[in-house]
């Protein structure tokens, strides 16, 4: 199952209670060993928790799930997050840190941690580009997930070579050659930008992004280029590379994400107030959201539209932020959201809305 999808599932259940487990959790070992630990801890508070709030009769098959919890925390991530009911038991890692551990308990998951992470995380491809051959590679943030091998890729060296002995010194021609290899490529990787509309970063010498470029269909596929190390092109390296740039494209998508904001504040379309700002959620009229990162509010639901602000996140039936709902109700409804460290968002509030009308 996609983060979308798992998404799709935990922000639309209403149990009573849903209980959310959180943990930041280690990749290599020994630090791996304290995960259990943290767990094993967690999962105590959550289970004293339940019986306190709701009693064991109603819960009894969310404690039998609580007790059977078992993660291989050799396997692990940069994060860790349960998300269980009487009805759902699901557990999902993450290559995103949290800022705390905790356990969260209400009639709705924790859904921030999953948005941070479906938000920030990026498929693309990696086009290792060479007229020894050229390989393309699909990537998920900074690791390279298969190779691409289809009726195009991976492609062979430059078979465009020169057969006329009495043009081998004419640089014209074998420019020609070249930039019909790279026209070549280019078309194959149209095809797969119109099928997914996923970035392309381009791992090649400057030379060859350069004619890429300039013989492209279309040269905005390409999100950037990474210089070549033929000494060094294990999966591992390029994907490293090709995300430093991914990395910078995000950042640049959060900085237009202000200058639209501030630009619709003249327009009289920007909402700061919380309230208004859920109302405007649901109704399908966000067209972005921009929340500063460290910004989080409890609430209680006091009707499908309206909630009031509490600060004990651990009172019953309390959900824990009320910004994760907002921002998978602008999300569900093809709306753009950023989560932001840049503290330029601020003089307008911890968070804001540019409505679509």
């Amino acid at each position: 199952m996609t983060i979308k999808q798992n998404l799709e599932q935990l922000a639309l259940e209403k149990n009573s209670p849903c209980v959310t487990i959180s943990l930041n959790t280690h990749r290599t070992h020994p630090d791996n060993t304290q995960d259990e630990i943290v767990l094993k801890n967690l999962i105590h508070e959550a289970e004293e928790r339940v019986i306190q709030e709701y009693g064991k009769r109603d819960v009894a098959s969310l404690l039998e799930k609580l007790s059977t919890i078992h993660i291989d925390v050799n396997h692990n991530l940069d994060s860790l997050h349960i998300y269980l009911s009487n009805d759902t038991s699901e557990v999902i890692k993450s290559s995103w840190p949290i800022t705390q551990n905790g356990v969260h308990i209400s009639d709705r998951f924790d859904i921030r941690p999953l948005m941070k992470s479906y938000i920030r995380t990026e498929e693309y491809y990696i086009l290792l580009l060479s007229q020894s051959g050229t390989i393309l590679y699909k990537a998920l943030n900074d690791e390279i997930i298969n190779e691409v091998k289809n009726d195009d890729f991976p492609f062979p060296d430059n078979r465009h070579y020169n057969t006329h002995s009495d043009k081998g010194s004419d640089s014209k021609h074998l420019d020609d050659l070249v930039r019909e290899y790279l026209n070549t490529i280019d078309k194959a990787i149209i095809n797969i930008y119109n099928e997914t509309g996923s970035n392309i970063v381009v791992v090649a010498t400057e030379d060859n992004y350069s004619r890429l470029q300039q013989v492209a269909d279309r040269p905005l596929v390409y999100s950037g280029q990474a210089p070549i190390n033929y000494n060094n092109t294990t999966t591992h390296h390029i994907a490293k590379q090709a995300w430093e740039i991914i990395r910078e494209l995000q950042h640049r998508r959060r900085t237009e994400a202000m200058s639209d904001i501030r630009e619709a504040v003249g327009q009289g379309m920007v909402l700061t107030d919380l309230q208004e700002i859920y109302q405007a959620s649901i109704d399908g009229r966000g067209d972005l959201l921009i929340v500063h990162q460290d910004f989080a509010q409890p609430v209680h639901m006091t009707s499908d539209r309206t909630f009031e602000l509490v600060g004990d996140t651990s009172a019953k039936e309390v959900i824990d932020d009320i910004t994760s709902y907002i921002a998978w109700e602008v999300l569900s409804k093809k709306g753009k959201v950023f989560f932001t460290e840049q503290d330029e968002i601020k003089d307008l509030g911890a968070i804001v809305l540019k409505t679509r009308y």
